[in-house]
């Protein structure tokens, strides 16, 4: 006796059985690359973009679905996306290592881009110009990093100078070499700035006292301090604005 047929059974059937479908079997408007030409680069979301980057996906997933777990695992922040290794990369399925050097690449020209961007400020006004032009230094550093913007009497930037690099919580300055290198260039103006890679916006005692101890040293010499920031990967503290120089 036969046994009895189920349609909606065997209609779920059929569908665990048919295949995803891959970018190629999109329509012109939902492929990336199409979308690109035809839309303009900004038509696409992140995910497309990094799709366009690595060409395909796995066989469980196109490249658009493999962009988006990538993106979801560092919480759609393309800044952190930036922080990963092409060995970190390689980790997802369907990622080796040609395409993880693509996107780790096209991240980096992204930086280099914003960086040239920044250089084009040729004059301080504020903190926020600060911030511009040092955030593609040191924003987005696993390790901290000193550095000094050397200003002439128009604050217009004579030098922007690593003075010194150090680890996860710390590194050292040398103030020999802060106060030969301005004397060097002829300013009469700094700004001091540092990175916290823990992403904490807060001074801690050790930056207040480098902050004064330049300060002072600069003071003997007729130059000006005129601000400290930290910096993390989107934002900044100023001691000037808070009022703590």
């Amino acid at each position: 006796m036969n046994a009895y047929f189920n349609p909606v059974s065997y209609l779920y059937q059929m569908l665990d059985k048919q295949p995803s479908l891959s970018i190629k079997d999109w329509s012109d408007d939902d492929r990336p690359r199409e979308k690109l030409v035809h839309k303009g680069k900004t038509a696409l979301s992140d995910a497309e973009l990094i799709a366009i980057l690595i060409g395909s996906g796995s066989r469980d997933e196109s490249a658009v679905e493999l962009s988006k777990r990538i993106l979801a695992s560092v919480g759609n922040n393309l800044n952190k996306l930036g922080k990963l290794s092409v060995k970190e990369l390689t980790k997802f399925k369907g990622i080796g290592e040609a395409k993880a050097v693509a996107i780790a690449a096209a991240v980096e020209i992204g930086r280099r881009r914003r960086g040239e961007e920044a250089q084009q400020i040729a004059k301080i006004n504020s903190s926020a110009d600060a911030f511009e032009l040092l955030l593609p230094q040191i924003g987005d550093l696993q390790h901290e990093e000193f550095w000094i913007l050397y200003l002439n009497n128009a604050n217009k930037v004579l030098l922007s100078s690593q003075i010194s690099k150090g680890g996860l919580t710390g590194t050292l300055v040398d103030l020999r070499i802060v106060m030969k290198q301005a004397l060097e260039v002829g300013a009469v103006g700094m700004i001091l700035a540092h990175n916290h890679p823990s992403g904490t916006l807060k001074p801690s005692r050790a930056d207040k006292q480098v902050t004064e101890k330049i300060k002072s040293a600069a003071t003997a010499l007729d130059i000006r301090v005129l601000d400290h920031l930290i910096i993390t990967q989107q934002k900044y503290y100023s001691f000037a604005d808070d009022n703590t120089l």
